[in-house]
């Protein structure tokens, strides 16, 4: 049987054997957690090469029936391993007890989505390895200064060590995509705490790129309590300018609880 790409899934099935394993070489060898898990296993192209892998456990989170009985058929041993499901539904502690990595080329419809779950489970997952539109890894990979730096860009940072791979183009896949497609590793860093309250850290990320053509004094008007002393030199800057360590200082002194 064939598996038909379907456009509301934003799937774009790998072709290229050769991308596919330098996808799954990116994957540490080296790691203690040998718990990882394929979102969106698609044709198996990625799972075909992890599958043979001695060192990993590996597991599947597919949302497309029609891939998951494809997967059934032509793969051996995806009975137990492989979960019909939609991983940003599934709580991963209903398939891991402990720690678990994660590996696959992500639909680009949902790949930020996927990312803001990740760092729910940050203090989980040691390791990440995926394929994204080109434009999203740059964004995720890139420092402050620049246009494409956002949200996701320092949300990550802040916990994550952040190396681009490879570039894709269109021709990999089948559909090909009408954008270039890059494969990036997220590794986790050794940060334990922000030193700033996290969920107003968050806010604060969220809120500056909201308006990131304002300066943060003026991009920040919801988050200033009346009355707080904005002469900081750092509310004169815009978004894009800040690194992780000048958004936890900006959220500490807008924390007036602190």
């Amino acid at each position: 049987m064939d598996v038909r790409a379907k456009k509301s899934l934003g799937q774009h099935f790998l072709t290229d054997q050769g991308a596919a394993r330098g996808i799954v070489d990116a994957l540490s060898a080296d790691s203690p957690v040998r718990d990882v898990l394929e979102i969106g296993p698609g044709t198996g192209v990625l799972t075909r090469y992890l599958i043979e892998r001695p060192d990993i456990d590996l597991k599947m989170v597919e949302i497309d029936s029609e891939s998951v009985e494809y997967l059934l058929t032509h793969l051996p041993g995806m009975q137990g391993k492989l979960l019909q499901a939609d991983f940003l539904r599934v709580s991963p502690e209903s398939i891991f007890d402990g720690d678990f990595r994660i590996i696959g080329n992500f639909p680009y419809n949902i790949s930020s989505q996927i990312f803001f779950k990740i760092l729910d489970y940050k203090d989980r997952i040691p390791e990440v390895v995926c394929m994204v539109q080109k434009e999203v890894a740059d964004r995720i990979a890139i420092g402050p200064g620049t246009k494409v730096y956002g949200i996701l860009s320092v949300l990550l940072q802040a916990w994550y060590d952040i190396r681009y791979i490879m570039t894709v183009g269109p021709g990999a896949f089948l559909p090909p995509p009408k954008v270039q497609s890059a494969v990036i590793r997220l590794t986790r860093n050794s940060r334990t705490d922000l030193g700033c309250d996290e969920r107003l850290f968050r806010q604060v990320v969220k809120t500056a790129f909201n308006q990131r053509r304002k300066t943060l004094r003026n991009a920040l008007k919801p988050l200033i309590a009346e009355g707080l002393d904005t002469s900081d030199p750092i509310f004169d800057l815009r978004a894009e300018r800040l690194g992780v360590e000048d958004f936890v200082r900006l959220t500490n002194i807008l924390d007036v609880k602190a």
